[in-house]
């Protein structure tokens, strides 16, 4: 007879507002004491400089984080100009400075291109592996780190304000995997300067914004209540952008045991057009996901059961 996991057993997200000074694990493990949940994870790690959302996903939701991790996200980006730093925020030592002050008209003038998809090269201080090792783990001890850029897309990136002549805010709107120390970094020398991130916020995260976002504050003063409570979000939540197919219960109960069922019944009930092989789908039963399944070969087949209780 195995063992009874510890904790109880929760479905759903919450979208944590993360505060300034916190690592992502420490907030995690926080939320988990506090609901006494059984399973945990998150979508989107957040550096400990950084504030903003940090989607929680608990028991059948962890199933669907790398839907939220491959998703868009919004940042509040504050550049320091004049100072580059170890790890491209002001966390890390100084390692070069400039006197060069761009002009909020050089600045906008630079941004176009640094906008669609680019090449970025990660920081030093990251968790890029290279031969097996974690980025940071080299950077920290001093040897070198020699790391390859890669395609990332940024999708929107704004001269909100310069507040003085050492700072500029920014909006910034990016794919999976872009990082706004390098960001930060690149725009600078692009401008004839260097610069690190001085503050940065992520106001968005995929399906989950600041609108619906809690503190920790006050997930402590909810306690365990905040499982049934409105601020847990549904499993279904980090699946908004991809199409919902309507099942029966006879077709639930087969996608639920691994079994794929006919794609024309259930398209047919469907207000979805233009459903094609390869489209991945949220399978319902109602309010209820039963599934994330893949059309192929003119059947509904399940790629992630969801065991969700009716």
């Amino acid at each position: 007879m195995g063992r009874r996991k510890k904790g109880q057993p929760i479905d759903g997200w919450l979208a944590v507002d993360k505060p300034v000074g916190m690592t992502s694990t420490a907030v995690v493990s926080t939320v988990r004491r506090l609901l006494d949940a059984q399973k945990v994870g998150h979508g989107g790690t957040l550096d400990p400089l950084a504030s903003g959302i940090l989607p929680i996903a608990f028991g059948e939701a962890t199933k669907t984080v790398s839907y939220v991790m491959d998703g868009r996200k919004t940042y509040a980006l504050t550049v320091r100009w004049g100072e580059e730093r170890s790890t491209d925020d002001r966390e890390g030592e100084v390692t070069d400075t400039s006197d060069v002050r761009p002009m909020p008209e050089q600045i906008e003038a630079a941004l176009p291109a640094f906008i669609g998809e680019i090449q970025q090269v990660p920081p030093r201080f990251s968790a890029v592996k290279v031969a097996g090792r974690r980025a940071y783990d080299m950077a920290r001890k001093d040897e070198d780190v020699e790391l390859a850029p890669r395609p990332i897309l940024i999708k929107e990136f704004t001269l909100l304000e310069c507040p003085d002549a050492d700072h500029a805010v920014f909006r910034v709107v990016s794919g999976k995997g872009a990082y706004m120390r390098s960001l930060a970094r690149d725009l600078a020398r692009a401008l004839g300067t260097v610069g690190h991130v001085a503050a940065l916020r992520r106001t968005a995260c995929g399906p989950f914004n600041e609108d619906g976002a809690i503190s920790l504050d006050k997930l402590e003063a909810l306690g365990h209540s905040a499982a049934s409570s409105d601020t847990l979000l549904p499993v279904s939540t980090a699946l908004d952008d991809i199409p919902a197919l309507a099942l029966t219960e006879v077709e639930a109960n087969r996608l639920s045991h691994g079994q794929p069922v006919p794609v024309l019944p259930v398209v047919r009930r469907s207000s979805i057009q233009g459903v094609i092989a390869g489209t991945t789908v949220r399978a319902m039963e109602g309010d209820r996901l039963v599934a994330l399944a893949r059309i192929e070969g003119g059947e509904v087949r399940p790629v992630r059961v969801i065991n969700l209780k009716k």
